[in-house]
């Protein structure tokens, strides 16, 4: 089992960096060429996720990120130093097989803590909107504490292109 292991300053021109390490990395490790775009849209969504949080709480904590082979399917886990209460999302919302990964309960800043008029679009989109994009690119998303922070983990199933 493979692992590479990058670690970035939270600044959103580091997500690129992290989005193009992913994409070799599952390359190398065997993932279809039709599924290279979402790990990389993936990666992407949860660093920038990672990113916009440690901005807001913690600006000179690094985030992590794991890529993973482990000869089945290919993992990737995007953690930051952000505990889940600030998220907004529950620790152990899951999305398995492009199920939405958003709680029953509307995520923090959807429904009336998110102040937009009709046609206007939010210039930060609630958290559990990320983990919806993320749940439909991956087979399987898992959200769950780590250490004093969260993890989002990705998962995408060995496939022939």
């Amino acid at each position: 089992m493979a692992t590479v292991e990058v670690t970035f300053t939270a600044l959103p021109v580091h997500v690129r960096t992290a989005r193009l390490v992913a994409t070799a990395v599952a390359r190398r490790s065997g993932v279809a060429e039709s599924l290279l775009d979402e790990v990389r849209l993936a990666v992407g969504e949860a660093c920038s996720r990672a990113v916009e949080a440690h901005l807001r709480h913690c600006p000179g904590q690094p985030i992590r990120v794991e890529l993973t082979d482990n000869g089945e399917q290919f993992e990737v886990v995007v953690t930051d130093a952000v505990p889940d209460a600030e998220h907004g999302i529950p620790v152990g919302t899951v999305a398995v097989n492009g199920n939405s990964a958003v709680p029953p309960a509307a995520p923090a800043g959807f429904g009336g803590g998110l102040a937009v008029a009709d046609g206007e679009i939010p210039l930060r989109l609630p958290d559990g909107v990320g983990l919806a994009v993320i749940a439909g690119l991956a087979d399987d998303v898992r959200v769950s504490p780590a250490g004093s922070g969260t993890s989002v983990t990705m998962s995408w199933k060995r496939r022939t292109a």
